[in-house]
């Protein structure tokens, strides 16, 4: 049983959908600590050789995670393959997973995180490329006057100028300093709290406040070089 990369039709996913917890399938209502607790009924049964099982905790977490792979390779190829990579490392994984120490969407993040590292560290040398763990001094002030950045992948419906706004905001985000890009990331686009990104990041939640500050100033100069703002 491998990660499913092409999403569910109609029928499977009402199949799917008769075998899980109310909850537990996307768009579900549900108290978020009560979907958290389907998820653990999920896990067992993925654990258990359920196939329907794993395939929705795929479909309910590609999505971050190919957008966490894309925003750091700004490469739909390279974030593909990545994310085939990273939910192999999930399957193989899933018995470490302990809810107890966090939610399972914040453990998949981690694990996203991680592979990451451990590829641009592979692969630093051949694409002269920073480290995503690369020293920062944390020591300083906050820098102001930052932006919040949106998420703006253009979508079906969207017109040409948008389409070139989010291409703009891609292309500025590649500019940021990897440690600086993630700590914006998880939390602007994946929209995890302060103290989910500590968890993922394992640094304090000052550190991570510092970081998406000037994460956010780092980001507001680049597009002020390109005559570009973003709310």
């Amino acid at each position: 049983m491998v990660p499913v990369r092409r999403s569910m039709g109609g029928h499977e996913a009402q199949a799917a959908g008769a075998h899980l917890p109310v909850g537990a399938v996307i768009g579900a209502s549900g108290t978020r600590g009560q979907v958290e607790q389907d998820w653990i009924v999920v896990v067992g049964r993925c654990l258990q050789g359920d196939s329907l099982a794993w395939t929705e905790l795929v479909r309910a977490h590609h999505g971050r995670v190919y957008s966490l792979c894309y925003r750091f390779t700004n490469s739909s190829h390279d974030a593909e393959d990545l994310c085939q990579d990273i939910f192999l490392k999930v399957y193989g994984s899933l018995k470490s997973f302990d809810p107890g120490r966090g939610s399972l969407t914040v453990w998949v993040t981690t694990m996203t995180r991680n592979h990451l590292v451990d590829h641009y560290r592979r692969s630093r040398l051949e694409r002269a490329s920073d480290s995503l763990d690369a020293g920062w001094d944390e020591t300083g002030e906050e820098q102001r006057g930052g932006v919040r950045l949106e998420d703006t992948r253009p979508g079906p419906h969207e017109n040409v100028l948008q389409r070139e706004l989010a291409q703009e905001v891609q292309a500025a985000l590649a500019q940021v300093s990897p440690e600086l890009r993630e700590a914006v990331i998880l939390r602007d686009l994946q929209d995890l709290d302060y103290k989910e990104i500590a968890t993922v990041l394992r640094v304090p939640e000052g550190t991570v406040k510092s970081r998406i500050s000037r994460g956010r100033a780092e980001l507001a100069r680049v597009l002020s070089r390109k005559g570009k703002q973003v709310s």
